[in-house]
């Protein structure tokens, strides 16, 4: 997988090509960089049913916390446990070891409603 085909949001959250359902969830690197240095991250313990836009993990950087909403309606299934002890990861690997949390997917329909790749560059341009 690589960034080229996720799909994203315009609060600048990433989702993964869902493999049985599942899709990984991380935050751009455009996000990333906006923020500067993680310094804390605040994940639900799954199981968590989510609501589309519903905020879902609170990350807190040097600037200023954040929240990072579901892109989709569904169930999160699995946090990246690295990450408690590596926050640096989502600065340093966004698209990679940086991703936030697995979501299994409600309604495979409500990835129509995300940007491709292209589209979002698009829209940080714009």
């Amino acid at each position: 997988m690589s960034k080229e085909t996720y799909k994203y949001t315009k609060d600048h959250e990433w989702l993964s090509a869902p493999v049985d359902g599942v899709c990984k969830v991380g935050i751009s690197d455009h996000a990333q960089e906006e923020m500067g240095d993680i310094v804390h991250i605040e994940l639900p313990e799954p199981p968590v049913s989510l609501d589309k836009g519903e905020a879902a993990a609170t990350i807190e950087s040097v600037k200023a916390a954040s929240d990072v909403y579901a892109p989709v309606s569904g169930e999160l299934v699995k946090i990246n446990e690295d990450l408690e002890d590596n926050f640096q990861l989502i600065n340093e690997s966004p698209y990679g070891e940086g991703w936030l949390f697995e979501l299994k997917l409600e309604n495979t329909s409500d990835l129509d409603e995300l940007m491709s790749f292209d589209e979002y560059q698009e829209f940080l341009e714009s």
